[in-house]
């Protein structure tokens, strides 16, 4: 923010504006009378003269009325709203309500003044939530309004909205508490509704007056006061480190307003003094509002208890049934009454579950119980007692039973009495759920019940849940429930049955086994006895595990199943590559005028049945030929000149990006009809080959007749196309070069005439020889050839002419005619050729090299007359061929019909900036790394042939040499590089895609016919008016950015259209800093602002009022091109910093009040558009006009494209994750799941929606570390609906390199982590029916826990293993062959779930659908070779950790990962600091046990069954040590390596200061490490320490297998074993303390203390090989023990950090932990060096590394050895 003195102070508040100078955003409202386009509309002047209509209202007391003033003013006057607030929400309102009224139908009969609908509709839509407020509370509403049609004080309702949108836009960082929105207006409406009223005020006689008046006050008295509290509340967090629960985040402040104690305790005008503002006070605090954020794991239990409760009991259910082995499946098990009785116990565990529940609840919430809500806490404990009884009730019955069958010895008619009473008890039992089943098949009515707020409802209602004003209503239509209720019948289905016969059945004879094992022969001292239940827990404690996570498989599968069947029914992947595109193109230009241009409709039969079924049947028709609509498109139809002016644009967008060349361009654009030819002038790539394919079918017919060969060319349309528009063409070409009035002209047209008449009647093939048309064919080539050379060779063109004539006149007549015919037939010259020259000699006159039209068309036909491939393969670059693809099918896809651009919703696009890179700096480009690659060097190598185009386009506009490149040019090449990378200017350039899309739109709307064949015409001419300088070719002449586009043809309206309908809002947070500062950004943020028409800049600007004081505005600037500056237009001023919570969502709020329009598409900083999907826009917003289910779209979901996965292989990995998550998996949420959410970007929001429900996204510190999901939880709450449209697709970057997307993974899975302990997953866990739940809870939190879960096993089962091999008891039951096959087969599962299959199906799936199945077979095949495995078994590694620590200790964080290139390489001790906690310490520890388990376990013996056990916790170790290498650029060079090392030791062993950073210093790292447990509380710090004593196991379990030992299985060998533990402490503290006080000055001391201690410990080792069993071995084998009990001292020690700090204890505890770490630092490196010294593994590496860039030819190598091209020297 920037930081200035004030500025001199201004004029009184609403000063009358200078109409001559004052500055507007979009329309001047201040002077109708202006020269805007925009004002030229009768709806701007109608909206604007009802806001002026002040008519009779008294007016406002202490300051003079001018007649200027409005409704705005006169509110502003009367409330205290800042004139800027007033201006800024004057242009909304008036834009608003203009552009609704342009949309407005039937259309009003007076389009000068407003419709009463108009502003009726926008009141119910903006105050829809306060009126659902007021309901909640039993309030009575105070819109004195009926909302019967009949009223019509429209200028009531003008002011009630005005109110609203005043009070919203001064509110600052209150727009997140909608609900405390809805309480001020609640009262200032009061207010309003006595002064239009004229009320009296009982105190002073006059007429009322508003609580509050005057200069701000309504930010000073309303706002300051709750801004206030809320940020002494967040200083209260201690900058998010103190608990969730000791203070109040934004969420609480809200859900204050949701109980009616706020009118009691805050009053208006607003009681400071109240409780709700203790939390200002210092030593007071205020509860939790509505819910207490907990830190613990037990939350998902809270949150999902339903699907617990499913797992535990069909856990309990299928043991219980397959116990008795002799049946083979349930249904078998089930017919013997034990089994059922035994199956009755899981009413007791069920009763058990709501227990342990109901104690959670009041554990966790008991924050919320105060006097004013004692029966939140009745009811906790009642919940308790009640779950207690039901326990003892269940018990006692059940053991009745069993008592009665035990008595009787069988089950008798008393028995069976028991069992019904038992039934009897679970049916009362179960009447909650069977209620809640029957309202699940009739949903409307359970939305009816909790939509209502009838108090017996609450009555009822009270014991289930809390009265929470948002998550009612929640259920889905019928059809939408049964479509979502199938798909998890099915999912379920198919996990129970794998569970109960893969999983549970073969365990049970393992386990019965364990349990018959008698006379165990323990190898250490055995605390249980002879019992082996450990051991069979031990055994079941992974299947458990698996069980509990492998429904996220399932899922995974049929959810990819689904999605495809989704994609297909909506026609993704119809049109993949160019092959396909030339198929349809024919049908191309009907989709488009069908799709993308508005057609006039009757009134009544829009969205009619009627209208709906022959929409379906005219999209059939396109989608598939028939009827052959191309047509009626040929060129003297006025839909193809739409076609082609549209196409054509979106071709020279491609040639503006560079990702087509100049001679593409002539190949794919659509040339104007100039040579008269009577068909469609389809692209010159699709007619390539058709002309040759043409002439050999005319050979094969030679004997038939016209009609049939005519009939068999014409079948392909592009085929016939060519042949007539070659001839027509051949015909035009020889009648332009031939002078006319001469024989030889007169010839030419005699000659054509003939042809002409002989098709007529259907003659050509009986009169003309069909044998001759390959050698015309070849004279014609020679002929244009000529004629399209630079140098003109009259001579020759001459002599061909005559060459032609020969082979026309002599041998293409099948009648052969002599002389005399052909002069009499007017095909030779009646007289010699004057002079006594040839024919042609002198006759021949080639247009002007000027007259580019002509050489364009001669190209052109060179093309189709020589052309004899298919082209394929152009255009050549991969993007420019994927965007045309995905173009073109979208127009065969179901979208809604496009308005006009007048009758379109008016939308605006918000971008988040704060200091990343806007254009890349001469500097930037030409730094080169530590292998001499700079980063222009590395994008030409990577984009080989756009660079290609761009100096190609250069040159054309007039570079002589590239040295120009860093002079002249220097602009235009940073601006290339800049688009490449993910910069702001990529996105800006993108965005105002639309702007300009819709310009287009808006003239062809209006544009009359002639208007465009006029055009087109124009377009013609002015394309050949840039001259080219006398560089570069013909061709690329004609393509000039500046005058050979469509704006050339505008009139000046659609400009003003299209800024009332498109709003760029860039959210440059520091911007007035940087400008200050003279940072360079603020320089380019200037740019772009100037180039580019409808961007805005919005920035919190910080004055320095006094030395202390600053205030703070927000500000709002755009550059005016008149005046030739940057313009301030509104400064609002704030109550104080912007930045409460999180940073991103707090800054798109203070830009949110300069949006405008009825939909906001919310856009990141690393994102791009593309023009051709920029025109699909306003097809889009229609989409809020349909229903989907039982509601209205508020979310509309849009598909992104990964832009970033060429770079690497590493990319490429995470691009194709991505995609299939934004396609496949968004796709099948949002239908038939119903469940999508808003993840992030590019969403568009109903903007009137969000804006009155606090917001796009959330912005409590660090609950809201995931901002953007956190819309979607609350959209889904309060009632939205959010759907998906692939029709229409964004860019988007992602990060890609390792490290980049590892710190993407760990703040993802905080995020989700904090995620776990919100109300919003706890409110959507309860108030969603089942099987929503199960769909939300598997794609957000469920997802993130149960890759936990995968790491948990491995953990689980490796331990297990451990134990049962140095117990013993792994010995015991070697034989038993059960045991390890199912346990084999159990864990591969988890291997599939650790190598990312289940991550990479939905991919294979996804690619099948978009790209075909052998292409994405070979796809995944190449993965698996680029070792995509051992990239997401890392991934897995990373997001298991994070999710873990953050719901354990907290300690989140927002992760800026950067989004630059990465190629160069990164250093050892930087993986080691990013890796060695989250996966580098896990895998030795891993590897440790696998290793102790090879040496000890009997298994291990059998090399297969050892293998078939380990193999997937093998591979984790590899890739969770060798991933940070495998995908480090020259991650196995030799030299590199060594370096590498040398680095991390000199970072080891750097002492620093205080101020040294954690890459600087190893000691700084370790303590930033620690973090996490200064933020844990004392119950995460009592399960750090349980978890940590792990590690002490290894030393109780090997001792007892060392030779010193004797084969003692006492305790006592065990506790000896800690002797050689306090040795080795005393030993190292001697030698730290000889180094500290001998090592610098008397080092002989220091020598001295080592010889002793070596001499000591030799003597010793001797003594005990002489007089013990101690063995040799037993020095390494005792190492295996001890360093683990040390690496768990350490970690409980820095548990106990605060207690050990400042004793002797900590210096040890640190020089131990460096040793540690230097210890792991080597084990990593071994294998890096091993690998490193080995030839060819560098190559081997690279490769893996940059295969796809390989494959497309790139030299990777060279940018990693530095090799530059001699044409990159140049440029330098």
């Amino acid at each position: 923010m920037a930081s200035r003195q004030r500025p001199p102070p201004s004029g009184p508040p609403h000063r009358s504006p200078d109409h001559r100078n004052s500055t507007y955003n979009i329309i001047p409202i201040h002077n109708l009378l202006a020269d805007h386009p925009s004002l030229r509309f009768p709806e701007v002047r109608a909206a604007t003269a009802a806001i002026r209509a002040v008519g009779d209202l008294r007016r406002p007391p202490f300051v003079p009325w001018q007649p200027h003033y409005d409704l705005l003013d006169w509110l502003g006057l009367f409330f205290g709203f800042q004139a800027a607030n007033v201006s800024n929400q004057r242009e909304h309102l008036v834009l608003h309500l203009a552009n609704a009224q342009m949309r407005l139908q039937p259309p009003p009969d007076n389009v000068d003044t407003l419709d009463p609908t108009v502003i009726r509709r926008f009141r119910r839509k903006l105050l829809n939530n306060y009126t659902h407020w007021c309901s909640f509370l039993g309030r009575k509403s105070n819109i004195w309004i009926s909302d019967n049609r009949r009223s019509t004080d429209s200028r009531r309702e003008l002011l009630y909205v005005a109110l609203y949108l005043l009070i919203w836009g001064e509110s600052a960082n209150l727009r997140f508490i909608p609900e405390c929105i809805c309480y001020i207006f609640h009262h200032m409406a009061m207010e309003l509704n006595k002064i239009l009223e004229d009320y009296i005020d009982e105190n002073t006689g006059m007429p009322v007056l508003p609580s509050i008046s005057g200069e701000n006050a309504f930010l000073e008295h309303v706002v300051k006061p709750i801004y206030n509290t809320v940020k002494a509340e967040v200083e209260n967090s201690r900058n998010g480190t103190a608990p969730h629960s000791h203070w109040r985040n934004y969420d609480d402040v809200n859900e204050y307003f949701w109980s009616r104690r706020c009118f009691d305790k805050l009053k208006w005008p607003i009681d400071t003094g109240s409780s709700f503002f203790w939390g200002a006070v210092k030593g007071k605090t205020v509860g939790k509002t509505g819910f207490v954020e907990q830190r613990s794991f037990l939350n998902l239990f809270r949150s999902f208890d339903k699907l617990w409760i499913m797992l535990v009991l069909f856990l309990q259910a299928a043991i219980v049934v397959s116990w008795k082995e002799r049946y083979a499946y349930p249904w078998q098990a089930l017919r013997d009454k034990d089994v059922q009785v035994k199956v009755l116990s899981v009413f007791i565990t069920w009763s058990v579950l709501r227990f342990v529940k109901s104690v959670l609840d009041g554990l966790m919430q008991y924050k919320l119980v105060s006097r004013e809500t004692l029966w939140l806490g009745v009811r906790m404990v009642l919940k308790v007692v009640v779950s207690a009884i039901w326990i003892v009730i269940f018990v006692v019955f059940y053991v009745k039973i069993w008592d009665q069958r035990n008595h009787d010895r069988r089950w008798s008619p008393a028995a069976n009495r028991r069992i019904v009473t038992f039934l009897e008890a679970g049916f009362v039992f179960l009447i909650p759920e069977i209620l809640a089943l029957s309202l699940f098949f009739i949903p409307w009515i359970r939305n009816f019940l909790e939509n209502t707020n009838w108090r017996i409802l609450y009555m009822v209602t009270w014991w289930f849940q809390s009265r929470s004003f948002v998550g009612r209503g929640l259920r889905e239509g019928l059809v939408d429930n049964i479509k979502y209720s199938l798909f998890w019948i099915v999912v379920l289905a198919t996990k129970f049955c794998f569970s109960y016969f893969m999983q549970i059945k073969p365990m049970i004879r393992p386990t019965k086994d364990l349990l018959d094992l008698q006379d165990v022969t323990y190898e250490w001292h055995e605390f249980f006895g002879n019992s082996n239940r450990f051991a069979v827990g031990l055994l079941w404690a992974p299947v458990v595990l698996i069980y509990l996570m492998d429904l996220q498989i399932w899922y995974s599968i049929y959810s990819s199943i689904v999605g495809m069947g989704v994609g297909l029914f909506n026609h993704l992947g119809e049109i993949r590559n160019m092959q396909q595109l030339r198929l349809r193109f024919q049908f191309f230009a009907s989709a488009m005028q069908f799709n993308l241009m508005p057609e006039e409709q009757m009134l009544n039969q829009i969205g009619t049945f009627k209208s709906k079924f022959k929409d379906a049947i005219h999209r059939l028709k396109l989608r598939y030929g028939f009827g052959r609509p191309f047509k009626k498109l040929e060129s003297n139809q006025i839909e193809a000149q739409k076609f082609a002016l549209v196409w054509n644009e979106i071709i020279l967008t491609f040639r503006e990006e560079d990702i087509v060349s100049d001679r593409e361009v002539e190949l794919l654009e659509l040339p104007e009809n100039t040579w008269n030819v009577r068909v469609v002038r389809w692209p010159c790539l699709l007619l390539c080959n058709e002309l040759l394919l043409a002439l050999g079918q005319a050979k094969e017919l030679v004997d038939a007749p016209d009609k049939w060969l005519w009939y068999k060319m014409a079948k392909n349309e592009y085929r016939r196309c060519a042949v007539i528009e070659a001839y027509e063409s051949v015909k035009h070409l020889l009648l332009t070069i031939v002078k006319l009035n001469t024989p030889e002209h007169s010839i030419i047209t005699t000659f054509f005439q003939e042809i002409d008449n002989s098709i007529e009647i259907e003659k050509f093939t009986k009169t003309f020889n069909m044998l001759m048309l390959p050698k015309l064919h070849s004279q014609l080539i020679t002929l244009v050839g000529l004629l399209i050379k630079p140098e003109k060779n009259i001579n020759k063109v001459v002599n061909t002419l005559q060459a032609l004539y020969e082979v026309a006149t002599r041998d293409f007549f099948k009648d052969k005619r002599n002389m005399d015919q052909l002069k009499e037939d007017g095909l030779a010259p009646q007289r010699p050729v004057s002079g006594g020259g040839l024919l042609f000699e002198n006759v021949v006159e080639l247009p002007g090299s000027e007259n580019e039209i002509f050489y364009r068309q001669a190209r052109r036909l060179h093309m189709i007359l020589t052309s004899h491939d298919a082209m394929n393969n152009v255009p050549v670059n991969l993007e420019a061929r994927r965007r045309i693809a995905f173009f073109s099918n979208s127009l065969f896809m179901n979208m809604p019909h496009a308005p006009q651009v007048e009758k379109m919703m008016a939308f605006s696009v918000l971008t988040p900036y704060y200091n990343e890179e806007v254009v890349y700096n001469k500097e930037q480009l030409r730094t080169e790394n530590e292998d001499g690659v700079s980063t222009l060097y590395y994008l030409q190598t990577i984009y080989a042939d756009e660079w290609k185009n761009f100096l190609e386009r250069m040159k054309r506009e007039g570079m002589k040499s590239d040295d120009e490149l860093w002079t002249i040019k220097l602009r235009d090449l940073r601006l290339w590089a800049s688009y490449r990378g993910q910069t702001l200017a990529r996105t800006v350039r993108g965005m105002m895609y639309y702007y300009r899309a819709l310009k287009m739109l808006a003239f062809l709307d209006s544009a009359a016919e002639v208007d465009i064949r006029e055009g087109s015409v124009e377009l013609r001419s002015m394309r050949r008016g840039g001259s080219d300088g006398g560089g570069g070719t013909m061709a690329a002449r004609g393509i000039s950015r500046a005058n050979s586009t469509v704006s050339t043809l505008f009139k000046g309206h659609e400009y003003g259209t299209a800024l009332m309908k498109y709003t760029y809002v860039v959210a440059c947070q520091i911007y007035g800093t940087q400008k200050v500062k003279k940072d360079p950004h603020a320089d380019e943020i200037l740019y772009l602002m100037k180039n580019n028409e409808a961007l805005r800049v919005a920035y919190v600007d910080e004055v320095v009022v006094s030395q202390s004081v600053s205030e703070y505005y927000s500000v709002l600037v755009k550059y005016d091109q008149e005046l030739g500056k940057e313009v301030e237009i509104y400064r609002v001023k704030l109550p104080g910093p912007l930045k409460l919570g999180e940073g991103k969502p707090e800054n798109q709020n203070h830009a949110m009040i300069f949006t405008r329009g009825d939909a906001v598409q919310t856009i990141d900083m690393n994102q791009d558009n593309y023009f051709e999907e920029a025109l699909k826009m306003r097809n889009l917003l229609e989409e809020y006009r349909s229903y989907y289910g039982i509601r209205k779209p508020t979310i509309l979901g849009v598909r992104e494209n990964i832009f970033t996965g060429s770079v690497s292989s590493l990319a490429w990995f995470m691009s194709a994750q991505e995609t299939s998550f934004v396609t496949l998996g968004q796709r099948v949420l949002a239908n038939p799941l119903k469940i999508r959410l808003h993840y992030g970007h590019p969403d568009v929001f109903d903007r009137f929606w969000f804006l009155t429900r606090g917001g796009i996204s959330k912005a409590s510190r660090l609950i809201n570390l995931s901002e953007d999901i956190f819309a979607g939880f609350n959209c889904t709450l309060r009632g939205g609906n959010v759907t998906h449209h692939e029709y229409i697709q964004v860019g988007k970057g992602r990060d890609v390199g390792l490290n980049q997307v590892s710190m993407f993974e760990a703040k993802v899975a905080s995020g989700n982590g904090e995620q776990v302990l919100s109300r919003d997953v706890y409110r959507l866990g309860h108030r969603l029916d089942f099987f929503r739940m199960l769909s939300f809870y598997y794609t957000t939190v469920g997802f993130f826990f149960n890759t936990l879960m995968i790491s948990l096993t491995v953990y689980v089962f490796l331990w297990g293993r451990l134990y049962l091999a140095l117990s013993g008891v792994e010995s015991s039951v070697a034989e038993n062959a059960n045991t390890n096959r199912a346990l084999g087969t159990i864990l591969n599962q988890q291997f599939i779930v650790q190598l990312g299959l289940f991550t990479a199906l939905p991919m294979i799936v996804e690619n099948s659908l978009e790209l075909g199945f052998l292409a994405a077979i070979w796809d995944f095949i190449t993965m698996q070779l680029q070792l995509s495995s051992v990239f997401f078994t890392f991934s897995l590694g990373t997001r298991a950790h994070y999710f873990g620590r953050t719901i354990l200790h907290g300690g989140a964080k927002y992760r800026a990962t950067g989004r630059g290139f990465v190629v160069e390489h990164k250093k050892f001790a930087e993986n080691y600091r990013l890796y060695a906690r989250s996966h580098f310490v896990k895998a030795i520890e891993l590897g440790l046990i696998l290793t102790i388990y090879a040496g000890y376990s009997p298994v291990a013996k059998g090399t297969f069954t050892y293998i078939a056990l380990t193999i997937s916790s093998w591979f984790l170790v590899f890739s969770w040590i060798m991933a940070p290498f495998v995908f480090n650029p020259s991650g196995f060079d030799w030299l590199k390596t060594v370096y590498d090392f040398e680095d991390f030791m000199d970072w080891i062993w750097f002492r620093g200061g205080v101020f040294a950073k954690s890459d600087e210093s190893w000691e700084a790292w370790w303590y930033e490490e620690q973090d996490h447990l200064r933020t844990t509380g004392i119950f995460g710090k009592i399960f750090e320490i349980i978890l940590d004593l792990r590690f002490f196991f290894f030393q109780y379990g090997i001792v007892y297998q060392l030779g010193i030992a004797a084969g003692s299985k006492s305790i006592v060998v065990y506790l000896l074993s800690w002797i050689y533990i306090i040795v080795a402490l005393v030993i190292y503290s001697i030698i730290a303390y000889a180094r500290e006080n001998y090592a610098a000055k008397d080092h002989i001391y220091y020598r001295l203390v080592q010889f002793l201690v070596i001499i000591l410990g030799s003597l010793i080792i001797a003594a005990m090989i002489q007089f013990t069993e101690f063995e040799f071995l037993d020095l390494f084998t005792s190492l295996l023990a001890f360093i683990p009990t040390g690496w768990g001292f350490l970690l409980i020690a820095q548990v106990f950090r605060p207690v050990l700090k400042n004793t002797w204890i900590w210096g040890t505890v640190v020089s131990v932990a460096r040793l540690y770490d230097i210890l792991f630092g080597v084990i990593i490196m071994t294998p890096v060096a091993f690998l490193s010294w080995m030839p060819g593994f560098q190559s081997m590496q690279t490769r893996i590394l940059f295969n796809d860039a390989f494959s497309r030819g790139l030299q990777i190598f060279k940018i990693l050895s530095g090799k530059k091209s001699k044409v990159f020297k140049i440029l330098f």
